[in-house]
């Protein structure tokens, strides 16, 4: 699984830290410093517009 998606889902509360640790394979420790990884943040989202019909 990819970390990112773990480490979002933690951060929008759908798992516990535990829970995150254990599923990246880490100590619960190592996974603070894992959080404040600028590479583990989520990739932002490329919205594209849409134009209005009407």
């Amino acid at each position: 699984m990819d970390k990112r998606k773990v480490i979002t889902a933690y951060r929008r509360g759908m798992i516990s830290i535990q829970e995150c640790a254990q599923i990246l394979g880490v100590d619960s420790s190592q996974i603070m410093g894992l959080m404040n990884d600028p590479q583990m943040a989520e990739l932002p989202r490329v919205v594209q517009k849409q134009p209005m019909h009407g």
